[in-house]
């Protein structure tokens, strides 16, 4: 499995950060609460388990599958991924394949949709 790039994760990370302070602040003021970052595991963890990808990683047409079986990862996996997420630490130390700690936590790897079907979960 070819792991995706650096740019297109980072990217699909911005556009979810983003759309879990707008819905965070909707429970209070989003830089001073915990809100947009109980939001972001919640997305994660439905998102990514049920779908193997986020709205994020439907705008740069990426999954987040298992690994090495390419299925989808499951609610609880994927929400472990998510609470290792926001310590970010673990998402920065990363092996050679681009899996971060949490990806080797949860048994996952970020790799490209199939091209043409962006947001087509995986078999």
């Amino acid at each position: 499995m070819e792991p995706a790039s650096l740019g297109r994760r980072f990217g699909a990370l911005l556009i979810d950060w983003i759309l879990c302070v707008m819905v965070g602040s909707l429970f209070g003021d989003p830089r001073h609460s915990f809100a947009p970052l109980i939001v972001l595991v919640v997305e994660y963890a439905f998102f990514i388990g049920l779908f193997a990808q986020t709205p994020g990683m439907y705008v740069t047409s990426l999954r987040c599958v298992a690994y090495p079986s390419g299925g989808r990862i499951g609610v609880l996996r994927a929400a472990l991924r998510a609470l290792l997420l926001c310590l970010v630490i673990p998402a920065v130390v990363m092996d050679g394949e681009r899996r971060g700690w949490h990806d080797r936590a949860a048994g996952s790897i970020v790799v490209p949709a199939p091209r043409g079907t962006p947001g087509t979960p995986p078999s």
